[in-house]
Formats: structure tokens, C-alpha cells, sequence
């Protein structure tokens, strides 16, 4: 029988999004999930030890293959267009969707204390937020938490490895994203996390103990 490591890093090369271990077994059927997921490792261990210039990783709940972190400034070369970074509206935003979900819009202006139609519209559109149900009480107002893409883009393979507001912070100014946009008053700042009047006060996105917060009562769409 053929090395599954061949045929799953060919699997993996052509994927446009993570694979999880049952979409592998589907593909690799007549290998057990066991001897997969040890091909995995092993291919994992494989590039690594070589000094590869891709990895495996496992993020949103799959494997996929991707560059070294490190070499990030040979790719870039590579873009003809330089990409828009997420405004500071726009991270701060998707930080307390992250860390409060499921939350509404009306709780997202609170803690903002500005409107955020715009900004939300914008992470809609680019996937990184999604619409999870309706909370029970007067209204029905929309719930909003974070997606699959999400995790992807920031390298997350599912949100218990959200890291603290501080660290979030220093990851921000990190990864960009094509055409996003944020609030107009804050595109042309758009680096960082924090609000232009001062810093985001911690205790307004984290639970306690920097564990997500849930929202009680959430109404899913069907």
C-alpha cells in the first residue's frame, strides 16, 4: 500500500481551506483515521526537521499546509498590490465579538461607545464574524460571534487558544487582510487595537479569569 504522507501532502497542497480528520478519511478511505493522523505527525515532524519552507498546521478544527511565519518577507515580494490592514475600529470590534460572543449589536456600541453598523457590515462581508441566532428578549436583536475564517486567518485552532487582551493586542498590528475597512474616522489610523482616545479597558471585553464570556439566551435562526 502506498505512504499516505504523499498523497496527503498533495491533498493538502490542492485545499482551499483546513481539512479535518474525517474530510482526510473520506478522501484516504481504504487508511485507518489512526494510521492518518500518525502520517500527519509524521509529515509534520518530517518538514520541520528538514527545514522546510511550508508547514503543517492544524487550525479551525482541520490540517492544511502553509509557509513559515518566517519567511513571510520573500512572499510579500511576491503581492502586486500592498493589502489593507483592519482598522483600528475594525479590530477592536472583531476583539469583542471574540471574547463576548455571542453578543449584540446594541452591547458592541456600548462597550465601543460609538456606532458600529458600518464596521460590522465590513466583517460580514469578509467572513470573520457571522450571524449566530437571535437573543431572547424584546426584539429579538441579532447575535454576532466569530467564524471559521476567523480562525484561519488568525491561526486559531478553535477559540480556547484565544490569547489574553494584551497578547491580542501585540498579534493586531500583525495580519492584513484585502480591502477591509473600518469606521471612516478610523482609516487613517488603521494599526492596533486600541481606541484613538485611549486604551480598551480589558475588564469591558474579558470574563473573569480572561475566559470568553458567554451571552445567555441565544435564540438560533433556523
Amino acid at each position: 500500500m502506498r505512504d499516505p504522507k504523499a498523497i496527503l501532502e498533495a491533498v493538502l497542497f490542492v485545499a482551499e481551506e483546513p481539512l479535518s480528520l474525517e474530510r482526510l478519511h473520506g478522501v484516504l478511505e481504504e487508511y485507518t483515521k489512526k494510521e492518518l493522523e500518525t502520517a500527519l505527525r509524521e509529515l509534520q515532524d518530517s518538514y520541520l526537521r528538514e527545514g522546510r519552507g511550508l508547514q503543517v498546521i492544524e487550525v479551525a478544527g482541520g490540517f492544511r499546509l502553509a509557509t513559515r511565519p518566517e519567511l513571510a518577507p520573500w512572499i510579500l515580494k511576491l503581492k502586486q498590490a500592498r493589502p489593507t490592514r483592519l482598522s483600528r475600529a475594525a479590530m477592536e470590534t472583531l476583539a469583542i465579538i471574540a471574547y463576548k460572543q455571542a453578543i449584540t449589536k446594541a452591547e458592541i456600541e456600548a462597550i465601543r461607545g460609538v456606532e458600529v453598523d458600518g464596521v460590522l457590515r465590513t466583517l460580514l462581508e469578509k467572513d470573520l464574524v457571522r450571524i449566530v441566532g437571535r437573543k431572547k428578549e424584546a426584539g429579538r436583536p441579532i447575535l454576532y460571534g466569530t467564524s471559521k475564517t476567523f480562525l484561519e486567518y488568525f491561526g486559531f485552532k478553535d477559540l480556547s487558544e484565544l490569547p489574553s487582551l494584551n497578547e491580542l493586542e501585540e498579534l493586531v498590528p500583525q495580519p492584513t487582510l484585502p480591502g477591509v475597512q473600518g469606521d471612516r474616522q478610523d482609516e487613517s489610523s488603521p494599526e492596533g487595537l486600541l481606541p484613538a482616545g485611549g486604551a480598551l479597558d480589558p475588564s469591558l471585553v474579558m470574563g473573569d479569569g480572561g475566559a470568553t464570556k458567554e451571552v445567555g439566551g441565544v435564540d438560533p435562526d433556523r
